[in-house]
Protein backbone atom coordinates (compact mmCIF):
# COMPACT_ATOMS: atom_id res chain seq x y z
CA UNK A 1 0.00 0.00 0.00
CA UNK A 2 3.00 2.88 0.76
CA UNK A 3 4.17 1.78 -2.47
CA UNK A 4 1.28 1.93 -4.33
CA UNK A 5 0.59 5.97 -2.81
CA UNK A 6 4.10 6.50 -3.45
CA UNK A 7 3.54 5.55 -7.31
CA UNK A 8 0.23 8.00 -7.39
CA UNK A 9 1.86 10.28 -5.41
CA UNK A 10 4.94 10.72 -7.71
CA UNK A 11 2.51 10.46 -10.76
CA UNK A 12 0.38 13.47 -9.51
CA UNK A 13 3.38 15.48 -8.64
CA UNK A 14 5.39 14.70 -11.94
CA UNK A 15 1.20 15.53 -13.93
CA UNK A 16 1.14 18.83 -11.41
CA UNK A 17 -2.23 18.10 -9.89
CA UNK A 18 -3.65 17.96 -6.47
CA UNK A 19 -3.72 14.21 -4.99
CA UNK A 20 -5.38 14.47 -1.42
CA UNK A 21 -4.21 10.90 0.72
CA UNK A 22 -6.31 9.42 3.39
CA UNK A 23 -5.25 6.29 4.93
CA UNK A 24 -8.07 4.05 6.06
CA UNK A 25 -5.83 1.86 8.40
CA UNK A 26 -7.79 -1.51 7.45
CA UNK A 27 -10.97 -0.04 8.99
CA UNK A 28 -14.03 0.03 6.95
CA UNK A 29 -16.42 2.29 9.22
CA UNK A 30 -13.33 5.06 8.81
CA UNK A 31 -12.77 4.35 4.83
CA UNK A 32 -16.68 5.26 4.67
CA UNK A 33 -16.24 8.36 6.41
CA UNK A 34 -13.30 9.66 4.90
CA UNK A 35 -15.03 8.85 1.14
CA UNK A 36 -17.79 11.03 2.85
CA UNK A 37 -15.78 13.46 3.10
CA UNK A 38 -14.16 13.59 -0.19
CA UNK A 39 -17.63 14.35 -1.87
CA UNK A 40 -18.09 17.09 0.71
CA UNK A 41 -14.47 18.70 -0.69
CA UNK A 42 -16.14 18.08 -4.09
CA UNK A 43 -12.44 16.18 -5.30
CA UNK A 44 -12.49 15.59 -9.17
CA UNK A 45 -12.05 11.92 -9.43
CA UNK A 46 -12.44 9.50 -6.17
CA UNK A 47 -9.39 6.40 -6.30
CA UNK A 48 -10.53 4.12 -3.49
CA UNK A 49 -8.57 1.09 -2.17
CA UNK A 50 -11.38 -0.92 -0.86
CA UNK A 51 -11.12 -2.28 2.79
CA UNK A 52 -13.82 -4.29 1.98
CA UNK A 53 -15.09 -4.66 -1.65
CA UNK A 54 -19.12 -5.01 -0.36
CA UNK A 55 -18.93 -2.63 2.56
CA UNK A 56 -17.44 0.54 0.86
CA UNK A 57 -19.82 -0.06 -2.29
CA UNK A 58 -22.52 2.50 -0.22
CA UNK A 59 -19.95 5.13 0.10
CA UNK A 60 -18.55 5.00 -3.71
CA UNK A 61 -22.46 5.19 -4.47
CA UNK A 62 -22.40 8.42 -2.74
CA UNK A 63 -19.66 10.34 -4.55
CA UNK A 64 -21.33 8.74 -7.91
CA UNK A 65 -24.26 9.76 -7.54
CA UNK A 66 -22.23 13.30 -6.47
CA UNK A 67 -21.05 12.95 -10.36
CA UNK A 68 -17.76 11.94 -8.80
CA UNK A 69 -16.26 9.55 -11.26
CA UNK A 70 -14.41 6.75 -9.01
CA UNK A 71 -11.91 4.54 -9.81
CA UNK A 72 -11.16 1.27 -7.77
CA UNK A 73 -7.52 0.21 -7.11
CA UNK A 74 -6.03 -3.37 -6.14
CA UNK A 75 -9.44 -4.26 -5.17
CA UNK A 76 -12.70 -4.19 -6.82
CA UNK A 77 -16.32 -2.73 -5.34
CA UNK A 78 -19.03 -4.82 -5.29
CA UNK A 79 -22.46 -3.34 -5.89
CA UNK A 80 -21.04 -0.01 -7.46
CA UNK A 81 -20.76 0.98 -11.42
CA UNK A 82 -16.92 2.54 -11.25
CA UNK A 83 -15.17 4.12 -13.88
CA UNK A 84 -12.46 1.89 -14.01
CA UNK A 85 -10.61 -0.92 -12.07
CA UNK A 86 -6.61 -1.48 -11.92
CA UNK A 87 -5.91 -4.30 -10.00
CA UNK A 88 -3.24 -7.06 -10.76
CA UNK A 89 -4.47 -10.61 -11.84
CA UNK A 90 -4.92 -11.83 -8.51
CA UNK A 91 -6.24 -15.51 -10.06
CA UNK A 92 -3.57 -16.07 -11.87
CA UNK A 93 -0.93 -14.97 -9.27
CA UNK A 94 -2.41 -17.49 -6.86
CA UNK A 95 -2.40 -19.99 -10.13
CA UNK A 96 0.91 -19.35 -10.00
CA UNK A 97 1.74 -19.97 -6.26
CA UNK A 98 -0.11 -23.14 -5.84
CA UNK A 99 1.45 -24.62 -8.74
CA UNK A 100 4.98 -24.28 -7.90
CA UNK A 101 3.45 -25.42 -4.09
CA UNK A 102 2.37 -28.59 -5.78
CA UNK A 103 6.07 -29.10 -7.67
CA UNK A 104 7.78 -28.43 -4.07
CA UNK A 105 5.17 -30.63 -1.61
CA UNK A 106 4.20 -33.42 -4.16
CA UNK A 107 0.46 -34.19 -5.47
CA UNK A 108 -2.06 -35.51 -3.25
CA UNK A 109 0.31 -33.44 0.33
CA UNK A 110 -1.69 -31.91 3.07
CA UNK A 111 -2.30 -28.27 2.64
CA UNK A 112 -3.53 -24.97 4.53
CA UNK A 113 -4.89 -21.92 3.18
CA UNK A 114 -4.52 -18.67 5.25
CA UNK A 115 -7.19 -16.56 4.04
CA UNK A 116 -6.98 -12.42 3.42
CA UNK A 117 -9.91 -10.36 5.12
CA UNK A 118 -13.27 -12.09 4.04
CA UNK A 119 -15.07 -10.01 1.95
CA UNK A 120 -12.14 -8.45 -0.01
CA UNK A 121 -11.96 -8.88 -3.40
CA UNK A 122 -8.11 -9.92 -3.50
CA UNK A 123 -9.00 -12.74 -0.92
CA UNK A 124 -12.21 -13.58 -2.68
CA UNK A 125 -9.52 -13.95 -6.07
CA UNK A 126 -6.98 -15.19 -4.56
CA UNK A 127 -8.30 -17.84 -2.70
CA UNK A 128 -10.46 -18.86 -6.40
CA UNK A 129 -6.95 -18.69 -7.82
CA UNK A 130 -5.76 -21.30 -5.09
CA UNK A 131 -8.32 -23.82 -5.33
CA UNK A 132 -8.20 -23.83 -9.03
CA UNK A 133 -4.98 -25.86 -8.65
CA UNK A 134 -5.10 -27.13 -5.47
CA UNK A 135 -8.63 -29.10 -5.29
CA UNK A 136 -7.17 -31.11 -8.55
CA UNK A 137 -3.55 -31.83 -7.49
CA UNK A 138 -3.50 -31.03 -3.13
CA UNK A 139 -5.55 -32.39 -0.09
CA UNK A 140 -6.62 -28.86 1.53
CA UNK A 141 -7.21 -29.74 5.44
CA UNK A 142 -7.52 -26.43 6.67
CA UNK A 143 -8.41 -22.59 5.63
CA UNK A 144 -8.84 -19.65 7.95
CA UNK A 145 -8.90 -16.10 7.99
CA UNK A 146 -5.79 -14.01 9.18
CA UNK A 147 -7.20 -10.99 8.03
CA UNK A 148 -3.57 -10.30 6.02
CA UNK A 149 -2.18 -9.43 9.52
CA UNK A 150 1.22 -11.07 10.36
CA UNK A 151 0.88 -11.57 14.25
CA UNK A 152 -2.52 -13.47 13.07
CA UNK A 153 -0.89 -15.46 10.55
CA UNK A 154 1.51 -16.53 13.38
CA UNK A 155 -1.39 -17.22 15.53
CA UNK A 156 -3.84 -19.07 12.99
CA UNK A 157 -0.29 -21.22 11.57
CA UNK A 158 0.05 -22.46 15.33
CA UNK A 159 -3.63 -23.80 15.75
CA UNK A 160 -3.61 -25.38 12.25
CA UNK A 161 -0.53 -26.90 12.85
CA UNK A 162 -1.38 -28.21 16.15
CA UNK A 163 -4.49 -29.37 14.57
CA UNK A 164 -2.46 -31.24 11.05
CA UNK A 165 0.54 -32.20 12.52
CA UNK A 166 1.50 -33.67 9.19
CA UNK A 167 0.39 -30.83 6.73
CA UNK A 168 3.25 -29.99 4.04
CA UNK A 169 2.55 -26.47 2.73
CA UNK A 170 1.09 -23.05 3.41
CA UNK A 171 -0.64 -20.96 0.86
CA UNK A 172 -1.34 -17.37 2.30
CA UNK A 173 -3.19 -14.93 0.32
CA UNK A 174 -0.52 -12.30 1.53
CA UNK A 175 3.47 -11.92 2.90
CA UNK A 176 2.19 -10.85 6.52
CA UNK A 177 0.32 -14.16 7.24
CA UNK A 178 2.77 -16.52 5.28
CA UNK A 179 5.74 -14.44 7.72
CA UNK A 180 3.33 -15.56 10.69
CA UNK A 181 3.28 -18.65 9.38
CA UNK A 182 7.20 -19.11 8.91
CA UNK A 183 7.38 -18.28 12.91
CA UNK A 184 4.60 -20.28 13.34
CA UNK A 185 6.64 -23.58 11.85
CA UNK A 186 9.67 -22.84 12.99
CA UNK A 187 8.43 -22.91 17.00
CA UNK A 188 6.98 -25.99 16.06
CA UNK A 189 9.89 -27.65 14.69
CA UNK A 190 8.35 -28.28 11.61
CA UNK A 191 9.46 -28.21 8.16
CA UNK A 192 6.72 -26.71 5.99
CA UNK A 193 6.99 -25.03 2.69
CA UNK A 194 5.34 -21.73 2.68
CA UNK A 195 3.80 -19.70 -0.28
CA UNK A 196 2.68 -15.96 -0.08
CA UNK A 197 1.81 -12.95 -1.80
CA UNK A 198 2.72 -9.46 -2.60
CA UNK A 199 6.62 -10.04 -2.79
CA UNK A 200 7.19 -7.32 0.00
CA UNK A 201 10.77 -6.75 0.92
CA UNK A 202 10.52 -9.25 4.34
CA UNK A 203 9.24 -11.50 2.01
CA UNK A 204 12.19 -11.38 -0.50
CA UNK A 205 14.67 -12.10 2.17
CA UNK A 206 12.92 -14.69 3.43
CA UNK A 207 13.19 -16.61 0.53
CA UNK A 208 16.98 -15.85 0.05
CA UNK A 209 17.46 -17.04 3.54
CA UNK A 210 15.54 -20.38 2.58
CA UNK A 211 12.87 -19.56 5.67
CA UNK A 212 10.02 -19.29 2.40
CA UNK A 213 9.61 -21.24 -0.75
CA UNK A 214 8.04 -18.08 -2.87
CA UNK A 215 5.93 -15.64 -3.05
CA UNK A 216 3.86 -13.29 -5.98
CA UNK A 217 4.79 -10.41 -6.99
CA UNK A 218 2.64 -7.43 -7.81
CA UNK A 219 3.32 -3.85 -9.33
CA UNK A 220 1.92 -1.81 -6.69
CA UNK A 221 3.53 1.75 -7.54
CA UNK A 222 2.79 0.70 -11.37
CA UNK A 223 -0.70 0.76 -9.95
CA UNK A 224 -0.49 4.06 -7.88
CA UNK A 225 0.91 5.60 -11.54
CA UNK A 226 -1.88 4.11 -13.55
CA UNK A 227 -4.80 5.24 -11.37
CA UNK A 228 -3.63 9.06 -11.41
CA UNK A 229 -3.49 8.84 -15.20
CA UNK A 230 -6.33 7.14 -15.04
CA UNK A 231 -7.93 10.08 -13.45
CA UNK A 232 -6.22 12.77 -15.64
CA UNK A 233 -7.39 10.89 -18.68
CA UNK A 234 -11.02 10.93 -17.12
CA UNK A 235 -10.82 14.92 -16.36
CA UNK A 236 -9.79 15.13 -20.20
CA UNK A 237 -12.61 13.47 -20.90
CA UNK A 238 -10.75 10.63 -22.80
CA UNK A 239 -12.68 7.11 -23.70
CA UNK A 240 -11.00 4.70 -20.58
CA UNK A 241 -11.56 0.84 -20.34
CA UNK A 242 -13.78 0.04 -17.46
CA UNK A 243 -11.09 -2.74 -16.36
CA UNK A 244 -7.02 -2.45 -16.42
CA UNK A 245 -5.35 -5.61 -15.16
CA UNK A 246 -1.50 -5.10 -14.11
CA UNK A 247 0.53 -8.38 -14.34
CA UNK A 248 2.18 -10.19 -11.62
CA UNK A 249 4.95 -12.88 -11.59
CA UNK A 250 5.95 -15.79 -9.32
CA UNK A 251 9.61 -14.63 -7.30
CA UNK A 252 11.48 -17.89 -5.71
CA UNK A 253 14.71 -18.31 -4.96
CA UNK A 254 17.28 -19.44 -8.19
Amino acid sequence: MVTLVDGAKAEAKSAGINLIVVDAGDDVAKQTNSIEDMISKKVQVLIVNPVDSDAVAPAVNDAIKAGIPVIAVDRAVNGANVTCTIASDNVQGAELATQYLVELVGKGSKVAELQGILGASATVDRGKGFHNVADKELKVVAQQTANFNRSEGLSVAENILQANGDIKGIFAHNDEMALGAIEAAASAKKNIVIVGFDATDDAIAAIKSGKMAATVAQKPGLMGQTAVQTAISILKKESIPAKIPVNVELVKKM
